[in-house]
């Protein structure tokens, strides 16, 4: 965990002055891309969700399933940029919520393979949403380490989420009701 906040810190403290750089002159760096996941409630969600979901399942599944996450959300941003179409990244981002909120609520350690194809298999989307809502100015590479740093950010919330609920002697039954709860946001995503 030291390591992961040392690396998110070294990375926001080498990188604002570029970022606002490219903000000033494209209108799309660093910042609009560390926005585009914290400011979109599905997507600062899903990622809350994969954060305490990996909390819940424990050992190295608290760091491989975010870290799965992000991989591969940028091989979806990837796709997004070269405009490759996807189908239906809205319907697959919020299907993401909500299946995110069932595997909360069920609280059932998944293998760790399962939940890295789970998650991955949702970070296409929002990768690809990611990617093909960049500002037509923006620097994709400044732009993509945005969308990284606030997911990464956002996952460690959900950790920190899951492993303080955790030392509570109700904390095991309020995640199950916070997963319920995002699971519902989700379904009414897709009813939508």
């Amino acid at each position: 965990m030291k390591i992961l906040a040392k690396t998110i810190l070294t990375a926001i403290a080498i990188f604002p002055a570029v970022a606002f750089a490219h903000e000033m002159e494209g209108g799309g760096g660093f910042i609009s891309g560390l926005s585009h996941p914290v400011l979109g409630f599905d997507h600062l969600l899903a990622m809350l969700s994969v954060g305490i979901l990996s909390a819940q399942m424990g050992g190295k599944a608290i760091w491989t399933v975010p870290a799965t996450f992000v991989v591969v959300m940028l091989f979806g941003g990837i796709l997004g940029i070269k405009e490759i179409e996807i189908i239906s990244v809205e319907l697959g981002i919020a299907f993401s919520v909500f299946a995110l909120g069932i595997a909360i609520t069920a609280s059932k350690k998944l293998p760790v393979m399962l939940a890295m194809v789970f998650v991955g298999f949702f970070a296409v989307f929002h990768g690809h949403a990611h990617g093909a809502e960049m500002p037509y100015l923006a620097e994709p590479v400044f732009y993509a380490l945005g969308f990284v740093v606030g997911t990464a950010g956002i996952h460690i919330a959900g950790v920190a989420i899951g492993l303080l609920t955790e030392k509570y002697k109700q904390g095991h039954q309020l995640l199950r009701y916070l997963g319920a709860g995002i699971a519902g946001i989700g379904f009414h995503l897709l009813v939508m």
